[in-house]
């Protein structure tokens, strides 16, 4: 039986373009507001979702998506209330893949088969666990694959011929892209740097490649999906949320419509980009 993920990729391929891959943080700037974002995304051009699970200390993540994980915790968010929220979203979304990215300290603390059991339950397709590396398989991803949840890893530019098989086993769904050193939203990718990782990676997988990592502007995210086969923003448009907020942290008014509207503009680049 094919995922959500595999068969989004499927029609992609079959369209001859490449996808855009939307992150947000679960609950931010607070949760009425998210699940407006949220629940807009695939109309404004998402072809694939990435929940953030909202943590104190997101260490792979820079300045931008670490305030919003806190401006998240501050109004309440919660890991049983993401889930609340991606199940409220399957209730008039039955075909947008949707993966929750975060860290293994979360999940641990709600309890690792609760937590899948109940994420199968809510509709979620894949994770992405940062701090959760292949020699821990057992502890997440085997149990993930077994109820047919996609585990989805990051591969970086240091990671070298030797690791990489490792890090290829027992992954689902797509392969992310890494594209350059650091955290995010500190530095801009660039497609002549990323194209070598990619290929580089698609001689030891057939999985779907997104790259993310520094990719802000229209013009970035088609370039990305000129080589490889998902483009993925998030620091971007979680400073857009910024951008709208009061000096009290408080929506503006203009705050959905914005960060649909750059949604709006990388999808039409990327899905123009090869033509």
């Amino acid at each position: 039986m094919t995922t959500r993920i595999e068969r989004r990729f499927a029609e992609l391929r079959a369209q001859g373009r490449a996808g855009l891959v939307t992150f947000l943080v679960a609950g931010d700037p607070d949760i009425p507001t998210f699940e407006r974002l949220l629940a807009g995304l695939p109309e404004a051009g998402a072809d694939l979702i990435e929940v953030g699970m909202p943590f104190s200390d997101p260490m792979a993540d820079g300045p931008t998506i670490q305030a919003g994980n806190l401006r998240a915790l501050a109004n309440g968010i919660s890991l049983a209330r993401t889930l609340e929220i991606v199940r409220r979203f399957r209730d008039h979304d039955s075909t947008t893949p949707l993966v929750l990215m975060g860290y293994y300290n979360p999940i641990w603390a709600y309890g690792r088969l609760r937590f899948l059991d109940e994420a199968v339950s809510a509709g979620v397709d894949g994770l992405i666990v940062v701090d959760l590396p292949p020699e821990e398989d057992e502890e997440l991803c085997l149990p993930a694959l077994e109820r047919g949840l996609d585990f989805v890893r990051l591969a970086t530019p240091t990671t070298d011929e030797r690791r990489l098989p490792k890090v290829l086993q027992n992954v689902r769904g797509f392969l992310y892209c890494v594209s350059l050193t650091g955290i995010t939203g500190v530095k801009e990718a660039v497609a002549e740097q990323v194209a070598p990782q990619v290929e580089r990676l698609r001689r030891h997988t057939d999985l779907p490649i997104a790259v993310g990592f520094g990719i802000r502007t229209p013009e970035q995210a088609a370039a990305i999906a000129r080589v490889a086969d998902a483009a993925v923003v998030g620091s971007a448009l979680v400073a857009e949320v910024a951008a709208h907020l009061d000096e009290e942290g408080r929506p503006g008014k203009g705050l959905v419509a914005a960060v649909h509207g750059r949604v709006r503009a990388l999808a039409e680049a990327v899905r123009t980009a090869r033509s």
